[in-house]
């Protein structure tokens, strides 16, 4: 391509960066403000557009029904954050960053099902805008004029902002909490208005960036998950609360999008490469170079460490007696399943289903629960797991023994690469450094169809004749009690007390002689091993595996299932996993708005059982034990 299509892509790049600064912003600032990590933001873009169709619709699409209606769609979104915030988040601003993380998810299955319920499951194209429907010629080539307009009000809204913070009271309050929300409550500040008129705002600035997208794309389901991933990755390169690096950030990678698209396919040295297939991965790229060179992102601040204030955790118990003979029994009650199957066939099904989903969330609770290790990209593991165990089993040929193995070599192997850039890293920045890699690994799968399938995946994997019938069910009930007895053992033993240690405080850790980063690291590549061995199981039980195993809503499945049965539990993965499994199964064949049901549970399960499953009923068996 010569110079006049790079200008142009270069001004395709500002109107994107634009765009992309207007849901960033509002997420840099509810996080700086709340700590809290808004997953639900991306719903508040989706429904942005959804409104704005509806507006425009209503008001007609001249001048002032585009206008108006794009206005008014963005404030009654961010009424919605208002409501939002007051009924659901302000009640569990004191709950661990995690719990509310799922907070935020609930809300987006049950916003995605309200989008369905009321605009249906089409894709909804507006109009355009009225005066801005041309192009401009430049150098020979054309640009859309709205897009000049796009790129003009992403300054307007960055100036505008900084007005607010800087020349009001209510601005320098913000930047206040930013900096120290316990010290601004001292002196008397209402936090909690301020916590709502902070979410009310990036409400409303995220539902501007949506229906501002009006006449370039149609409103669908699909945005809220596919676009909150972008603006994640804008606040955590720009660094957490900042908004010029949300906006620098948001520059550098629409501009290297761009870039990717203008080189094209380039060939040097007789290979050939495709740039543009680097659109789908190369903000991750970016991110993780950004995050391991500088943790706290371009324009975020180093953060110091800190020692705990809250209240200890309980140390771990062994079960008793009466937990033991339960688990004899569960396992026994799985095995005599197979009696059963031509009275309960889908018994079966939905049982490997869930074995699997134990192993996998087990193997994420033990970097999460055991070791204060968060993770966004936990299903890279799984799926380097069952993509292994495919391709030894259908490319090389060696059988189904040869293939097992190889999955959890092949997600270890991963793992060591991966987990020593990650463990250097803490909170959210280790979080979203996981989901980097998570992508790049899903845009290799995705793209590489000589080897992987694409986008169609790797079929044909079947358990060896031997194996056949039940005897694959009792294989995986035998490696999956192995594993979880194995890291229940494990969490007992001298390492996983020094894991739990790191957990709890690092400071005290390295004080008293703990390799701090050295334990992470290996239980790091422990976690993923499991969960190459659990895609392993998957990708035999359902005779394949496809890129969808990669993807961010598996690695959120996995969080889900840790969090809802309890993440301060050794128990609280195999509820969490059984509960979810079974729920999801269930709901999906009882109502097309599943999705709100599902969420509705887990919002429920956040507000008044914060412990999850596992302490819930840890809570019932004291109270029962105690003498009436």
């Amino acid at each position: 391509m010569n110079l006049t299509g790079f200008v142009v892509q270069f001004l395709n790049g500002l109107a994107e960066a634009s765009s992309l600064f207007l849901v960033a912003v509002g997420l840099s600032l509810i996080f700086g403000v709340s700590r809290i990590v808004n997953f639900a933001h991306g719903s508040m873009y989706m429904l942005g557009l959804y409104v704005a169709y509806s507006m425009v619709q209503y008001f007609g699409s001249g001048p002032l029904g585009f206008w108006g209606g794009l206005l008014l769609a963005a404030l009654l979104v961010g009424l919605l954050g208002v409501l939002a915030e007051i009924i659901v988040l302000r009640r569990i601003y004191r709950a661990p960053e995690m719990f509310q993380l799922l907070a935020t998810f609930a809300l987006v299955l049950i916003l995605n099902d309200l989008a369905l319920w009321i605009w249906g499951p089409d894709d909804l194209l507006g109009p355009l805008a009225p005066g801005l429907d041309g192009a401009l010629r430049i150098f020979g080539r054309y640009l859309p004029v709205y897009d000049l307009v796009l790129i003009a009000i992403g300054p307007l809204v960055l100036l505008a902002l900084w007005l607010l913070l800087t020349q009001t009271r209510w601005g320098r309050l913000v930047r206040a909490a930013t900096q120290d929300r316990e010290m601004l409550g001292a002196l008397g500040v209402n936090q909690a208005w301020l916590f709502t008129g902070v979410f009310g705002l990036g409400a409303f600035l995220a539902g501007l960036g949506g229906a501002l997208q009006l006449p370039r794309q149609p409103a669908s389901l699909m945005l809220d998950l596919s676009i909150i991933g972008d603006a994640f990755v804008v606040v955590v390169v720009g660094g957490m609360g900042s908004i010029p690096g949300a906006f620098v950030a948001a520059f550098i990678i629409a501009e290297l999008k761009a870039l990717c698209i203008a080189l094209g396919v380039v060939e040097l040295g007789g290979l050939t490469f495709a740039f543009p297939k680097l659109t789908l991965v190369v903000e991750f790229i970016f991110m993780a170079l950004v995050l391991v060179f500088r943790p706290w992102g371009l324009f975020g601040k180093p953060q110091a460490a800190v020692r705990p204030m809250g209240e200890a955790l309980a140390p771990l118990r062994t079960g008793g007696r009466r937990f033991r003979v339960l688990m004899v029994g569960v396992v026994v009650l799985c095995a005599a399943l197979p009696i059963w199957a031509d009275t309960l066939p889908y018994a079966l099904v939905l049982t490997q289903d869930v074995l699997v989903a134990v192993l996998f969330a087990v193997s994420l609770h033990f970097m999460m629960g055991l070791g204060g290790m968060p993770s966004f990209g936990h299903a890279a593991y799984f799926g380097i797991g069952a993509y292994a165990a495919a391709l030894v089993f259908k490319s090389v040929g060696l059988g189904m023994v040869a293939s097992l193995l190889a999955a959890p070599v092949a997600a270890a192997v991963a793992a060591v690469f991966f987990g020593w850039f990650c463990v250097r890293l803490t909170g959210v920045y280790l979080a979203m450094l996981t989901l980097a890699f998570a992508q790049i690994i899903w845009s290799i799968v995705y793209q590489w169809d000589v080897v992987t399938g694409g986008s169609n995946g790797i079929f044909g994997v079947w358990p060896d004749d031997w194996l056949s019938g039940s005897a694959y069910f009792y294989l995986t009930l035998v490696l999956v009690v192995a594993a979880v007895a194995a890291v229940r053992h494990t969490a007992f033993s001298p390492f996983g007390l020094a894991l739990r240690a790191t957990r709890d405080s690092v400071l005290r850790a390295d004080a008293i002689g703990i390799d701090v980063k050295r334990v992470q690291w290996l239980a790091f590549v422990v976690a993923g091993t499991l969960a190459g061995l659990a895609g392993a199981l998957y990708a035999f039980a359902k005779g394949g595996t496809s890129p969808e195993v990669i993807t961010v809503g598996k690695s959120v499945d996995g969080l889900v299932m840790v969090l809802l049965g309890g993440i301060h539990a050794l128990s609280g993965p195999i509820l969490g996993a059984t509960a979810f499994t079974v729920l999801q199964d269930y709901v999906i064949g009882i109502t097309e708005y599943w999705r709100a049901l599902f969420g509705l549970v887990i919002l429920l399960c956040v507000m008044f059982f914060p412990g999850g499953i596992a302490g819930a009923t840890n809570v019932f068996a004291r109270r029962s034990e105690r003498p009436s």
